[in-house]
């Protein structure tokens, strides 16, 4: 009899021990599957945000493109899209765009503008004349070829002796961020001439019949009330088809369209997109030949902070050099 209960105790437990070996596996094997869908979900997400980007991206481009052959229209002609940098809303495929064109030639080129401009240009954002001037040698030393320092200027030795990391390139601007590393930019005075400057007007002067106002108020001799008179004449003009006035302080400084564009194209929404957006930012030159009619002088990926066609690109200021 013991025997006997003895072999039934023994098959009761090779069962329990075979049970439990059962549920082992099957929670393995649910713990698997839970992973592998897990990691699909995963998997068709991306692609999925990959498919809208891609679709925001393309939309983007084709806005570029629809920018470019507004370039070429007749100014005169009805609905030609402005190349004052004022947004202009476009749709494609279901996606809004935005797209800003902006004539480099009414900005101050920091590569090519006269002393007397850049100096302005300080002056406007509030600085007294010893502090606009400091500011202005600087650049004029940072931009020229030779290792001379300006009376109020800084050559290598300053930056050294500042603790720079680095000294002045001695050669024209690559970028318009470049300029942060010039002795004396603050990164707030950068934030308000940024979206004044350039490298791609290549002028000494300013056109005035599309410059901002904080490009003509860097003109010397242009007051608040001269400004606001001559933008309030301007507009007038343009709406009524007219040609556009002088402005009388632009005169010494004056300048041209060079076919020079940043064109910005900002795209969000569409299906899949909601609160997604992709921005292209690109520099197209017109050339003179029917062939070849256009090229690009940059093309990237833009930032919501470029403010309205800086293109960074080259050096960038090290967190750590002194302001």
């Amino acid at each position: 009899m013991m025997r006997a209960v003895s072999a039934g105790a023994m098959r009761r437990g090779q069962n329990g021990i075979a049970l439990i070996i059962v549920l082992w596996i099957t929670t393995l094997l649910m713990l698997i599957a839970s992973s592998f869908i897990y990691a699909m979900r995963t998997d068709v997400k991306i692609v999925t945000n990959s498919l809208a980007r891609a679709r925001l991206e393309a939309a983007a481009d084709a806005a570029v493109q629809r920018g470019i052959f507004e370039m070429f229209k007749p100014p005169q002609l009805p609905g030609r899209w402005t190349t004052d940098g004022v947004a202009q809303p476009w749709s494609y495929q279901g996606v809004t765009v935005d797209v800003s064109m902006t004539d480099e030639s009414g900005k101050i080129d920091i590569n090519t503008a006269s002393d007397a401009l850049l100096r302005g240009l300080f002056l406007a954002q509030g600085m007294n004349d010893d502090e606009a001037a400091a500011v202005t040698d600087a650049i004029l030393d940072w931009r020229d070829q030779d290792s001379l320092k300006r009376l109020r200027g800084a050559e290598e030795a300053d930056y050294l002796a500042a603790g720079y990391s680095y000294k002045p390139a001695n050669a024209a601007f690559q970028s318009n961020e470049e300029l942060r590393l010039v002795m004396g930019m603050t990164p707030e005075l950068y934030d308000k001439v940024a979206p004044l400057i350039t490298i791609y007007s290549r002028q000494p002067g300013i056109n005035a019949s599309i410059a901002a106002r904080g490009v003509l108020r860097a003109l010397p001799g242009a007051t608040d009330l001269l400004v606001d008179q001559y933008l309030s004449q301007r507009e007038q003009a343009r709406t009524a088809k007219l040609p556009l006035p002088q402005f009388a302080s632009a005169a010494p400084y004056s300048s041209f369209a060079n076919g020079i564009v940043i064109v910005r194209a900002v795209a969000t929404g569409g299906e899949g997109n909601e609160g997604s957006s992709f921005i292209r930012e690109a520099v197209v030159m017109r050339l003179a030949t029917p062939a070849r009619p256009y090229t690009f002088l940059r093309w990237k990926e833009g930032s919501a902070a470029s403010g309205g066609g800086s293109l960074a690109t080259g050096q960038s200021a090290p967190s750590s050099a002194p302001q």
